[in-house]
């Protein structure tokens, strides 16, 4: 996911103790202290959230407040790949799996949300079926049913030109995916025979191969249960039946979203959600600076979760008491630049070597803010993946680039220089920062290119995620970020790099590339039940997709959150790329 998802996401993807009342309690964790404003957080220590949870509480009542640079790709669960929004859907979007709240690895656990259990799997991993829970009711007090679920698949997956934004891996998976037009034009009331609902209360997937981590995938919003006849398309956003422990007083699109308690919801049917502020409000397009005041300030949150701004870092790791309210972690996220494998010069892998040469990964990273933002890249797959091999088939001195070697990769490729865009999102300082250093040592090589910013909320809608847009454009690089969209190999690789997964727009394969082998060795993995011979697998893609010279990591993406004062409940989880985990973050300010 990018940031996500990826999306989610997204992207990318930690354990409270017993759930329940209880659950908030866990070793090590600082308690709300509720008479003071601040709640005690600036006395827990330096990346006391990636350990426990900080400033623990059960207090209801009040406003917990988000903040973001930009806007979302979507609110809508079924159209959305941004990892900030995997995490905040859960408010009001319940999917059949979800990830258990705590620290760190912790939080990659998975566990039953709208299900009453983990899926069942059949016929070797073809066919998974889920039981929901009993009594589960929408905003309005109707029934959840299992058809509501099969129908939010149906939609999210099946009606690309309609819901473009998130990921497909539906479409790839159910048997006879590849057939089915969606909802909106396929107007046959059984839908997708694939997905069978026997019962209110269970829901079947068929799928065209085995895949051994479905639970991941069923823990994606898209299993969020829409009722059909409230669904209004892209339109939808507007007016979400929630599901969850949150639902929409306002929606004010590009500018706010204020959500209420959900009066229907039953914390019978959900031991995860405690619904403790009385409100939730986001504000979007706010300065990033401002988000960063607000922070510190104890009076928001940054809903995007990237991160302390580089020009104020320098001050809040050097003040004591400042860095005791910080979190600085790896969250399975990986910094690189796509090259555009379609386009010239670039379909020839020797001019795609001489951009992996002439990049000096050490001036990218300082750009970014330094080693606390991140280590120097030279795989796909980050460290804390499973799946990761150590490797750096284009090693330079330093890691600074080697232009010797760039001129004589483009000499093979029959150039002497090349002249290209490379697009990075507006809202993004970092980024911009990060694609001006990129630019810096590409001219060097004799690559020129120009620089073209675009806001995150259309990036992928409208630009860099648009083939035909970068063809026409001359954008040979782009810049990324992706986390993934589930703790495990194929969970990080899939949506960037297999063929299946390039779409007309929403597109997360930027690279656009279609390597048969990589393809085939990604729907080999998620079928082989044993797991080291799956992660040897994803060594493999990675080795490949390097040798190609499809895309340049530039850094293992670490966050440096700030934990703003008067919030409770703050945990960073794994789970969502060192976010915080929006389900339970309550406040102690009123």
């Amino acid at each position: 996911m990018e940031e996500k998802q990826t999306i989610m996401r997204r992207s990318a993807l930690a354990a409270v103790a017993a759930i329940g009342s209880a659950s908030l309690v866990l070793a090590g964790c600082s308690k709300a202290d509720d008479n003071s404003n601040d709640g005690g957080t600036k006395a827990a220590g330096a990346n006391a959230a990636t350990k426990g949870v900080v400033n623990v509480s059960d207090k209801k009542g009040g406003t917990v407040t988000y903040e973001l640079s930009d806007v979302p790709d979507s609110f809508d669960p079924g159209n959305t790949y941004y990892g900030y929004m995997f995490n905040f859907s859960r408010l009001y979007a319940r999917s059949l799996m979800t990830f258990k709240p705590g620290p760190g690895q912790k939080g990659n656990e998975l566990v039953p949300d709208l299900a009453e259990s983990a899926g069942v799997p059949s016929d070797g991993g073809k066919t998974w079926t889920y039981k929901l829970r009993a009594g589960l009711k929408y905003q309005d007090g109707t029934p959840i049913t299992s058809k509501d679920v099969k129908y939010a698949v149906e939609r999210s997956n099946f009606a690309r030109d309609v819901l473009s934004l998130g990921p497909n891996y539906f479409q790839q998976f159910l048997d006879g995916g590849d057939k089915y037009k969606g909802p909106y034009k396929d107007k046959n009331p059984a839908g997708l025979a694939s997905i069978q609902t026997p019962d209110d209360t269970t829901v079947v997937f068929k799928l065209n191969r085995a895949f051994q981590e479905f639970d991941y995938l069923a823990a994606q919003p898209q299993t969020a249960p829409v009722p059909q006849s409230k669904d209004k398309g892209i339109d939808y956003v507007k007016n979400i039946v929630s599901s969850g422990s949150y639902q929409f007083q306002s929606y004010d699109e590009g500018k706010s979203a204020v959500l209420v308690r959900n009066k229907n919801w039953d914390a019978a049917t959900d031991p995860l959600r405690k619904q403790y502020p009385d409100k939730i409000v986001v504000n979007l397009k706010v300065n990033p600076d401002t988000i960063d005041q607000d922070v510190q300030a104890g009076n928001a949150i940054d809903l995007g979760g990237t991160g302390v701004q580089a020009a104020t870092q320098a001050d809040v790791i050097n003040n004591a008491d400042k860095k005791a309210s910080t979190d600085n972690t790896y969250g399975g996220r990986l910094v690189y630049m796509a090259i555009n494998t379609k386009l010239k010069p670039f379909d020839n892998v020797d001019c795609r070597k001489a951009v992996q040469y002439a990049v000096d990964k050490v001036s990218v990273q300082t750009a970014e803010g330094g080693p606390i933002r991140g280590d120097i890249a030279t795989t796909v797959l980050p460290p804390d993946i499973p799946g990761y091999a150590k490797s750096d088939v284009y090693a330079t001195d330093g890691s600074k680039g080697d232009v010797a070697k760039a001129k004589d990769a483009l000499k093979a490729c029959g150039k002497t220089t090349i002249s290209t865009n490379i697009t990075a999102r507006s809202d993004r300082p970092a980024e911009i920062d990060a694609a001006t250093a990129i630019i810096n040592s590409l001219k060097k090589a004799g690559i020129n290119a120009s620089l073209k910013q675009f806001p995150s909320g259309k990036y992928f809608t409208d630009y860099a995620g648009v083939p035909k847009w970068d063809a026409e454009n001359n954008v040979g690089l782009m810049m990324m970020q992706w986390g993934a969209d589930w703790p495990a190999g194929f969970g990080f690789l899939q949506q960037i790099l297999n063929g299946s997964a390039i779409g007309a727009s929403g597109n997360t394969n930027l690279s656009q590339f279609d390597d048969k082998t990589v393809n085939d060795l990604l729907g080999k993995a998620i079928g082989t039940e044993d797991q080291a011979t799956r992660e040897g697998m994803y060594a493999d893609i990675d080795k490949k997709t390097m040798d190609a010279a499809a895309l340049v990591p530039l850094t293992y993406f670490k966050v440096l959150l700030y934990r703003p004062a008067n919030f409770t409940n703050l945990v960073s989880t794994a789970a969502f790329s060192g976010q915080y985990d929006y389900l339970n973050i309550g406040t102690t300010k009123k």
